[in-house]
């Protein structure tokens, strides 16, 4: 007749204990995963309508860089002065850098001042490129909750390799409560404001130095 030990029969029962323990534990770990991720926009600017364009000049938009964060879809929160995090659940649909990048080129060729305004590394030829640098573009936690968006821009003459016009851009818009909708929706009219700022300034300056030569 075989007899068990008493020895084995107590580790087969801890074995069952630690498996259902690990069992549990994933199991919880498998229902905290399933919380959704939301996703934001900002509002692009209008489709162009045909018109006569001001200036006969194809504007191609460069490269505009960014931190490394900024080039990732989690929306970035700044809680100090040295102290960047992200939001786990809540995403862009695409890098900022990114959706700067196609709101600036909407909102040029939206403008109707250009003859053609296309991208860098295209087929077109442009005598002039837009390019620039994304600096902010995320929630600030300090005394109150604010929208921070900072950028800069130069204009390249390609004829003489030089840099013919800059822009640099930085402001704080305050929001009335930290709910995400109200942060994008911030940042939104934020960046918006300044991308008018850079159409604007560009006009300025096409209008000073190319009348008379169309």
């Amino acid at each position: 007749m075989r007899i068990s030990r008493p020895g084995g029969l107590m580790l087969m029962r801890r074995m069952i204990g630690c498996t259902a323990a690990l069992l549990a534990a994933a199991g919880l770990s498998a229902c905290g995963s399933g919380r959704p991720v939301r996703y934001y926009t900002v509002e692009m600017p209008p489709a162009p309508q045909p018109t006569t364009s001001v200036y006969p000049i194809t504007l191609l938009i460069g490269r505009i860089g960014a931190p490394e964060i900024l080039q990732d879809e989690p929306i970035a929160y700044r809680s100090g002065p040295n102290e960047i995090g992200i939001y786990d659940y809540h995403h862009w649909i695409e890098p900022p850098v990114r959706m700067v990048r196609i709101a600036l080129f909407r909102q040029l060729r939206a403008s109707g001042k250009y003859q053609s305004v296309d991208e860098l590394g295209s087929s077109a030829r442009g005598e002039f490129v837009l390019q620039g640098r994304l600096y902010d573009f995320e929630e600030v936690d300090t005394s109150g909750i604010a929208a921070l968006v900072t950028m800069e821009f130069e204009l390249l003459d390609r004829k003489d390799g030089e840099v013919v016009w800059t822009h640099f851009y930085s402001r704080s818009d305050p929001v009335q409560s930290k709910e995400i909708p109200e942060v994008v929706a911030a940042l939104n009219r934020n960046l918006d404001q300044g991308l008018s700022e850079v159409t604007s300034g560009l006009d300025a300056y096409f209008s000073s130095h190319l009348s008379g030569k169309h």
